[in-house]
């Protein structure tokens, strides 16, 4: 079987910039999906990396540029949690993002339900909304995403069984070594989308992209992992991440 993971490596001066090229990158991915299904499916992770991005979507000059209307937003993770906590993945997309522009469509995790229930249930979600056959995975549009100094992405963290598994879409998992429990989108869920997106920024993050870039060497880190099949993957990183400085 043929594949094709599309690669990009984008160098931005600072971390505003880089918002910027991940802003003109979900313009285009929501125009291609609004002509092609009239609508754009997004997922979206935690982190601070994304909260400049999500104000500069929510600015003046970019709140017109993605037709809300017809965006339906997903989260690749969330901490169990409640949805006031300063932890929550959604709180920060709320605060940032939601509270400012018009989307009415947006489907947060749960987490502060039972952990197996609320990955079953957001599971039972994506199939219904994606309307998929047992066995079928979802095809989101964009999904976005950062990385930890260790590799990590979403809440898929090395050497722990969620990066094994192939046939859950989400999944609970309790990381022993941040004594937190996590739900997260699973590998086969982020190489089936048409477009993921890293962001990564400072010099502490140089020593992972030298591994996670390295498509052609066995996958170590989760970061590497994801590998879209037939989809684009772009890494947006700023001059302190690409130079180690």
């Amino acid at each position: 079987m043929i594949r094709a993971t599309y690669l990009s490596l984008l160098v931005a001066e600072n971390p505003s910039e880089m918002a910027a090229l991940a802003a003109e990158i979900l313009e285009k991915q929501c125009r291609e999906a609004l002509l092609e299904r009239r609508v754009f499916t997004l997922a979206v992770s935690g982190g601070k990396t994304p909260a400049d991005l999500f104000r500069l979507l929510a600015s003046p000059a970019w709140l017109p540029r993605l037709d809300w209307e017809k965006t339906a937003l997903y989260w690749v993770d969330e901490h169990c949690v409640g949805p006031e906590h300063p932890e929550s993945n959604y709180r920060l997309a709320r605060a940032e993002l939601l509270s400012r522009v018009p989307i009415t469509r947006f489907y947060r995790m749960k987490g502060e339900d039972n952990p197996i229930e609320a990955a079953a249930a957001y599971e039972n979600l994506l199939r219904e909304h994606f309307s998929l056959a047992p066995g079928e995975v979802p095809h989101f549009d964009c999904i976005l995403l950062g990385v930890g100094d260790d590799g990590a992405t979403g809440s898929l963290f090395p050497d722990t069984g969620a990066l094994e598994e192939n046939k859950r879409l989400v999944v609970d998992q309790y990381l022993h070594h941040l004594k937190s429990s996590r739900l997260t989108m699973t590998l086969p869920v982020l190489n089936n989308a048409r477009c993921c997106v890293f962001m990564a920024n400072g010099g502490g993050k140089h020593h992972v992209l030298s591994t996670a870039l390295n498509l052609m060497a066995e996958p170590v880190l989760p970061a590497q992992m994801v590998r879209p099949r037939d989809g684009k993957l772009c890494w947006i990183i700023d001059e302190a991440a690409y130079s180690g400085a």
